[in-house]
């Protein structure tokens, strides 16, 4: 492998594989030992291994039958040599459902590192994707609250 930007690009759609067959450990195959995830609560999840031990009861539970569909990879770069970032946006559907509903749309943001001769994640920052106007609807009514 090389270090270009089609091979970094590439993470996130390997990333959606594994959470489609509901296999954490494929899901975070691209992780560094030591990478950290920011889930779109803002917990901060660190090392691969931890990773896997919270997503995976999602994906046999919560999750189960999830898939994550839509993926586009609208910008990535080299920073500088062995250094990149990824932008990945997705949306999430349930089982039964075709189409995510505008609440479930995320972007993720991958610092990723080259090294075991190949990009691996360092950081994933997961945010869901919300309107201002959605934002300003969901503060209002906490404020009613």
């Amino acid at each position: 492998m090389e270090q270009s930007v089609e091979a970094m690009s590439a993470i996130p759609a390997r990333m959606n594989e594994g959470w489609n067959q509901g296999d954490a450990t494929a899901f975070v195959a691209d992780f560094a030992d030591d990478a950290e995830l920011v889930d779109f609560e803002g917990s901060i999840h660190k090392g691969r291994e931890q990773v896997i031990a919270f997503n995976q009861p999602l994906f046999d539970t919560v999750l189960k039958g999830s898939r994550l569909v839509r993926g586009e990879v609208p910008f990535a770069r080299i920073v500088q040599p062995g250094w990149g970032v990824v932008h990945h946006r997705v949306g999430m559907v349930m089982p039964g459902e075709e189409e995510p509903p505008p609440s479930r749309y995320f972007m993720q943001l991958l610092a990723v590192v080259w090294q075991n001769d190949r990009w691996e994640v360092a950081t994933l920052q997961n945010s869901r994707l919300v309107s201002l106007e959605t934002a300003m609807a969901l503060d209002a009514g906490t404020a009613a609250g």
